[in-house]
């Protein structure tokens, strides 16, 4: 009796709940339409936020493989408009920016590194570009920065020997392209004999730019501007000038 009875008495609970729902719904709407929405919203944004951390990474990727092909048809836009006159070189430096931006926000260390050497090379790339004389300081600025962007790659790169191995092979070509041939030697030495780089394509290079830097080692060119006059300048107004053409800056 006792269970019959407690089951009678939550029937009842339950009928008189339901006969006062409509009224009580109408005297809260307002808050039921509040509450309502909020859910939806929270829903929404969870489904969202879950849908953009799933894709975030491969979206990334892709960004970044549209970047690394955009570099061939960069450089051919380069040379059409230094063929009509123009230098467009800056352009270069647009998509190195771009390039260690993507890497910053890549989470994928290897990824990311790609994307850093990828970006020093094409800062190197953007001094060979530029048609007119480059001043020795300005050529020191940028493969700073570009030695700068390959050792944040050879961070990122620890866990893979090739993409390390790489990253320190530009640092190389860096030392090479200042005129800094002892530097350049000593990276190219340590990338050779390094036992973890022995099977990378870096090692094989490293080992034949250190039989052939003394074919090529070359003081730097310096180009002495004359006055606009026309009448030739002493030393001390000359501003040195590395010629575009000089093998420290074309060295590959």
């Amino acid at each position: 009796m006792k269970s019959e009875h407690r089951h009678e008495l939550k029937t009842n609970e339950l009928a008189e709940w339901l006969q006062y729902l409509p009224q009580w719904a109408h005297k809260n709407l307002t808050t039921i339409i509040y509450v309502s929405a909020v859910a939806c919203l929270v829903a929404a944004y969870s489904l969202w936020y879950y849908h953009q951390k799933s894709t975030a990474p491969t979206k990334r990727q892709f960004e970044l493989t549209s970047l690394i092909r955009q570099l061939p048809y960069n450089r051919r836009q380069i040379l059409r408009a230094q063929s009509e006159g123009m230098d467009i070189s800056y352009t270069l430096i647009q998509a190195a920016d771009n390039l260690q931006a993507a890497a910053q926000n890549i989470k994928d260390d290897l990824v990311a590194a790609s994307a850093l050497i990828k970006g020093a090379d094409t800062l190197r790339m953007e001094l060979h570009s530029r048609p007119a004389a480059i001043s020795r300081e300005d050529a020191v600025a940028q493969i700073d920065r570009a030695k700068t962007t390959y050792s944040q790659a050879i961070e990122r790169a620890k866990s893979n020997p090739s993409l390390a191995a790489a990253a320190k092979f530009g640092l190389g070509l860096c030392e090479e392209e200042i005129g800094n041939f002892a530097q350049a030697q000593q990276v190219y030495h340590d990338i050779a004999t390094n036992p973890a780089f022995e099977c990378t394509t870096a090692a094989a290079q490293a080992k034949i730019r250190l039989d052939s830097i003394a074919q090529y080692q070359q003081e730097v060119v310096f180009k002495t501007p004359a006055h606009r006059s026309g009448a030739a300048t002493t030393p001390m107004e000359s501003e040195p000038q590395i010629e575009p053409n000089s093998p420290d800056l074309n060295a590959e």
